[in-house]
């Protein structure tokens, strides 16, 4: 069946405390703070503090992070964020990251695909916009086939080790 959460090949779902070592695992991979804007290691403590207190209250906490999930096993494969949310304009940026073993499979185009339908039919969103390093091809090329549009390009705007990178803004409006 499928439903705002769930293609019948993934699920979303909100963070659950067993999610404490594959979050540990994801967000101190070093390899992957390139995409974000993590410059130190997370403790299980203040990842296991982050789990307890959130509440997944979009409107609360300005912000929503769901688990994507295998729908037949319920193995994590990655996350779906909406970050900055803005009630009064309602929009959100948007953050979208697959584990390095599952990608190339089509699931970030799933996760894309109930995460829009949920952020406009759901949650009532106008728009999502995202921020992807000019360098970043696959995630580029996911977010311009999904319908995004390029509406701008910031200089220098990701560190990479001692160097910059342009950064492009793209944009999800709804009709």
């Amino acid at each position: 069946m499928t439903s705002y959460l769930n293609d019948n090949t993934i699920a979303l779902r909100a963070l659950e405390p067993t999610d404490l070592d594959t979050l540990y695992r994801w967000e101190n991979d070093t390899t992957l703070w390139v995409a974000s804007d993590t410059i130190a290691p997370y403790s299980r403590e203040a990842l296991w503090h982050y789990l307890k207190e959130y509440t997944g209250d979009i409107y609360a906490q300005r912000q929503l992070r769901l688990m994507i999930t295998l729908a037949d096993d319920g193995t994590p494969v990655g996350t779906v964020d909406f970050l900055n949310f803005d009630p009064l304009n309602n929009r959100a940026e948007l953050g979208l990251f697959i584990e390095r073993d599952s990608r190339g499979k089509g699931l970030g185009r799933r996760a894309l695909s109930l995460l829009t339908a949920y952020a406009r039919d759901h949650i009532g969103l106008r728009q999502l916009y995202v921020f992807i390093a000019i360098d970043n091809e696959a995630c580029l090329n996911l977010f311009k086939a999904f319908g995004y549009q390029q509406v701008g390009i910031l200089k220098s705007w990701v560190k990479r080790g001692m160097s910059y990178r342009d950064a492009v803004l793209m944009q999800m409006i709804f009709n």
